[in-house]
């Protein structure tokens, strides 16, 4: 084995687990890592702080369905990613983050090295899967194949990996560690076998998907047809059925008539989701309704519903066992399948529903008359809460198209406006920083996406509060040459929050920021910038798709008074 840097070692061992991308800034402790990534080829994208460091690793990830790496330096470089970090861990995004650490046989107690940190392995471990210092230059690949054999199988998230500062300069021998044979846990025959009798037996079955369904989208709507069920999906999970299919519901686990859908059912399937409150705004699965639950992770298999059968292991093995012990549909059991009525989009986002006639739990054996009821319903509701941003979204839906991917914000433009209302149609096209909630998401997770999938287009849509968090990111996306479109409903601070201090009869504070002119700050970073002064479907669709055949980014501001008049 020849001698290495530690830092050669490691850039080595990612780049034997496929990784040929890494998101991250250099510092004063891991230039070593940087003198291997030049050595070796490993494209390397710098972005201007490390929270959004982490926020494009995590767009990558969701868009590309590898693992997204990220660099950064010791102590604050390090902490600056925490918060995107905690992110990828609430939506099970798989990020691996790498940082020096302080060197083999530092004082326990410190003595002021630089970029010193108490215990900066612990801090990460308990935000991430995992957090391991490594102690040798021959325990770095070691490291690395475990990493990527944690986010392979199981529930993915993030994992940690700390090299002591000295080490990544030192010189080495390090045998190499083939990738591990590594996926999820096989789901256990028994329970197919139960859950199937379950969903054979019901007459009004319903399915909840999850983002942990985003890779099994084709067995997914293979099981739908099979039972003929509605499906409704979480955020994450938007897409995961196209919403013209006759099925589908839509991302409306937070709207109020999904309570009522869920109830109807005398079955639910849930697949791949938390059924968490950040998503069920109106409250959980009905306690009379038996639910049938597919996870890899067997703590959620168990947590915000008591299934009737549990079934541990990954999505795509679990549906498409159990579509084999279903066996060829019922024809008593009228239309389920492709065959049967369907529905289109009609393009205009402001009129558009489709509502059926009601049924009952006893009777309903026609999946596409029950998902249209219950599509129309969401869908009103949808239009009602986001009429504000309708007009936004339409421009969206047709700049979007098919395969486009929209990366929003914790802003009431996404989770108003757009998640119930903006059609998906692509697994992982809507990114969205569901759980945690973090602001300033939407721009750096957009530049991972534009890396991970250059021929798809890419919107970023935000309020004004949340683009200033990560706005630095423009002047990285110009430097990439990114056509990005950055959409910014400027409301002039923290609408929601006020929203919430005048609904609880508050004094209204802290909430109103001083006008800024983002447009100049756009450009000061070298983007293209425009503030809508005639506010339309057709201009805003004509600046988005100038703005997707530009050079660089574009800024499109829409102001508060101008969403009003649209609306």
């Amino acid at each position: 084995m020849a001698l290495h840097t530690g830092g050669r070692v490691l850039v080595e061992a990612l780049a034997a687990h496929g990784v040929d991308t890494v998101f991250g800034i250099p510092g004063t402790h891991n230039l070593a890592i940087y003198a291997a990534l030049a050595e070796t080829g490993v494209r390397h994208v710098l972005l201007r702080h490390e929270q959004g460091v982490g926020f494009a690793a995590d767009g990558y990830a969701r868009v590309s369905g590898r693992p997204g790496v990220c660099v950064t330096t010791t102590g604050p470089g390090l902490l600056n990613a925490a918060t995107a970090l905690a992110q990828s861990y609430s939506d099970s995004v798989p990020v691996l983050v790498i940082a020096p650490g302080m060197p083999i046989g530092h004082p326990a107690a410190g003595n002021g090295e630089l970029h010193e940190t108490k215990n900066q392995s612990a801090a990460l471990e308990a935000i991430v899967a995992h957090s391991h210092r490594v102690g040798s230059i021959a325990e770095i690949p070691v490291a690395v194949a475990r990493a990527f054999a944690a986010m392979r199988s199981g529930r993915p998230r993030p994992v940690y990996i700390e090299i002591p500062l000295d080490l990544l300069e030192a010189t080495g021998e390090a045998a190499p560690v083939a990738p591990l044979t590594a996926g999820p846990p096989v789901p256990p025959a028994a329970e197919l076998d139960r859950a199937a009798g379950l969903l054979r037996a019901a007459r009004a079955p319903g399915i909840v998907a999850g983002g942990g369904a985003n890779r099994a989208a084709g067995a997914l709507r293979a099981i739908a047809e099979r039972l003929g069920a509605p499906v409704v999906t979480s955020m994450n999970g938007k897409g995961v059925l196209p919403d013209d299919h006759p099925l589908a519901l839509g991302a409306g686990l937070a709207h109020a008539p999904v309570r009522d859908f869920l109830g109807s059912c005398d079955l639910l399937l849930a697949v791949g989701t938390e059924l968490a409150p950040s998503d069920m705004w109106y409250g959980g699965v009905p306690a009379d309704v038996p639910v049938v639950r597919v996870d890899v992770d067997p703590v959620q298999l168990v947590t915000n519903a008591r299934p009737a059968v549990a079934v541990l292991g990954d999505a795509g093995e679990a549906l498409a066992g159990l579509l084999d012990r279903l066996g060829p549909p019922d024809e008593a059991a009228g239309p389920s399948g492709p065959s049967g009525p369907s529905h289109e989009d009609t393009g205009d986002i402001r009129g558009a529903g489709n509502a059926g006639a009601a049924d009952d739990r006893a009777g309903a054996r026609d999946g596409h008359t029950r998902a249209a009821h219950w599509r129309g319903l969401l869908r009103a509701d949808a239009r009602e809460r986001g009429g504000p941003w309708l007009w936004i979204v339409e421009a969206l839906q047709r700049t979007l198209g098919r395969d486009g991917v929209l990366a929003g914000d914790s802003t009431m433009a996404c989770y108003y406006g757009a998640l119930g209302n903006l059609r998906g149609h692509t697994p992982a096209g809507y990114l969205y920083p569901t759980g945690f909630g973090t602001l300033g998401y939407g721009l750096p997770a957009a530049v991972g996406a534009s890396v991970a999938a250059p021929e798809r287009p890419v919107v970023v849509l935000e309020g004004d509060g949340g683009f200033m968090f990560t706005a630095t990111e423009l002047a990285a996306a110009a430097a990439l040459g990114l056509p990005l479109p950055v959409v910014v409903v400027d409301n002039g601070g923290y609408g929601e929050i006020r929203r919430q201090m005048e609904a609880r009869g508050d004094t209204v504070q802290a909430v109103d920021l001083p006008p800024v002119d983002l447009a100049g700050l756009a450009r000061s970073m070298g983007c293209h910038a425009h503030v809508m002064t005639e506010v339309s479907v057709p201009e805003l669709t004509h600046l988005l798709g100038e703005a997707l055949k530009a050079d660089r980014p574009t800024v499109i501001v829409v102001p508060e008074e101008r969403v009003e008049e649209a609306r």
